[in-house]
C-alpha cells in the first residue's frame, strides 16, 4: 500500500519518536480518529486547537527546551495567519521548529478558496534561514521527514492530502537536497523541465519519458539557500528552463530562479493568478486554474527549440 504524503508523514514521525524522546507532534485540530503518532506517544502528542499562530509561539518555546517539536496544520493557515510567528521564530531567531503543512497547493479541492494555499512558498522564501521542501510520493516524504528531524533548522514541509505517489527512484542513502535527473544524458536539450511537488513531478516524469530532448531536473529543496547552490549545477544542464510549480506564478521557485540565472529563459507552468470560484476535487481546481498534463504539453510546444536553434 502507498500512503499519501499526509499519512506518511504522521507514521514516520510516530517510527523517529521511538528512537527520539525529544520529537514532540502538534497539530491544530485536524489530526482525526485514530492519529498513529497520538495512539503511540500520547504524553508528546498535543491538539492545540484552531491556533495556527500560538502553535509557533508554543513549538518556539518547547524547541528552546531542547524539544523538536513538529506542528501540522493546513498549509494555508501555517504560510498566512501565522506569518508573524514563523517570521521571527523560525526565521529571525531560528528556533528548531518543524512544520508540516498539509493542504498544500489546492489539493484542499472542494474545501475552496480559503484553505487553497498557492502563496506559501513565495512566503516563506522572504524569511530566510527557513528549509523548505516539497517531496513527491511517499518515499520522499518520509525522508523529508528524516532529514528534518536530524537538522538543527527550521523546516517548512510541503504536503499534499489525498494523492497517493510512489517516489522517483532514488540512490539508496541520498538526501533530498541532490537534484534528481531525467535524462540528464541527453545532448543539447532544447528544454529543461524543473519540478516542484507531487502534481508537477508526475506529469514532468511521464512528459520527458516520452520526449528525448527534454532533461526532467526534480527539486525538493527550494528555499533561496538551496536555489542558490542549484543554480550554478542547473546552468551546465541547459539554458532554458520551465519551472512546474502548483503555486502562483508570483514569488515562486521561478521567479527566484530567473533572478539567479540572468543569463538563462526561465518560464513557469503555474496556477496563475485567479481564484477558484467553485468547490472540486483537486484536479477540477487544477483544470480551472490551467494547470496540468495536457496544458503543460501545450506550452512545451509553444516554446518551441532550444535557444541555439532559434537564434541560428
Amino acid at each position: 500500500m502507498t500512503y499519501s504524503s499526509r499519512e506518511a508523514y504522521k507514521l514516520e514521525l510516530t517510527e523517529l519518536a521511538r528512537e527520539d524522546d525529544r520529537i514532540l507532534c502538534l497539530e491544530a485540530d485536524l489530526g482525526g480518529k485514530n492519529h498513529a503518532f497520538q495512539t503511540e506517544h500520547p504524553d508528546r502528542f498535543f491538539n492545540i486547537g484552531i491556533a495556527e499562530a500560538a502553535g509557533i509561539d508554543i513549538a518556539a518555546g518547547l524547541a528552546e527546551a531542547g524539544f523538536v517539536p513538529f506542528f501540522s496544520t493546513f498549509a494555508s493557515f501555517a504560510a498566512l495567519r501565522a506569518s508573524e510567528s514563523i517570521k521571527l521564530a523560525m526565521g529571525y531567531m531560528g528556533k528548531n521548529i518543524k512544520i508540516a503543512a498539509a493542504y498544500g497547493g489546492a489539493s484542499g479541492g472542494w474545501f475552496g478558496t480559503t484553505h487553497h494555499c498557492l502563496e506559501d512558498i513565495a512566503v516563506l522564501q522572504s524569511f530566510q534561514h527557513i528549509r523548505i521542501v516539497c517531496p513527491h510520493g511517499e518515499a520522499e516524504t518520509r525522508l523529508a521527514i528524516r532529514e528534518a528531524a536530524a537538522s538543527p533548522e527550521p523546516y517548512y514541509i510541503r504536503l499534499a492530502r489525498n494523492d497517493a505517489f510512489e517516489s522517483l527512484p532514488r540512490i539508496a542513502g541520498g538526501s533530498l537536497r541532490e537534484v534528481l535527473y531525467q535524462g540528464r544524458e541527453r545532448a543539447n536539450p532544447r528544454l529543461c523541465l524543473v519540478s516542484v511537488g507531487e502534481q508537477a513531478t508526475e506529469i514532468c516524469a511521464r512528459i520527458a519519458a516520452e520526449d528525448e530532448s527534454l532533461v526532467h531536473a526534480h527539486l525538493v529543496y527550494v528555499d533561496s539557500a538551496s536555489l542558490k547552490e542549484y543554480a550554478r549545477e542547473l546552468r551546465e544542464v541547459a539554458d532554458r528552463f520551465l519551472v512546474v510549480e502548483e503555486h502562483r506564478g508570483t514569488g515562486g521557485t521561478a521567479s527566484y530562479l530567473a533572478l539567479l540565472l540572468p543569463d538563462a529563459e526561465v518560464y513557469s507552468h503555474d496556477c496563475g493568478h485567479e481564484w477558484p470560484i467553485y468547490g472540486g476535487s483537486h484536479a477540477d481546481v487544477l483544470r480551472y486554474l490551467g494547470f496540468g498534463e495536457d496544458e503543460l504539453r501545450r506550452q512545451i510546444a509553444e516554446l518551441g527549440g532550444n535557444r541555439h536553434d532559434r537564434s541560428a
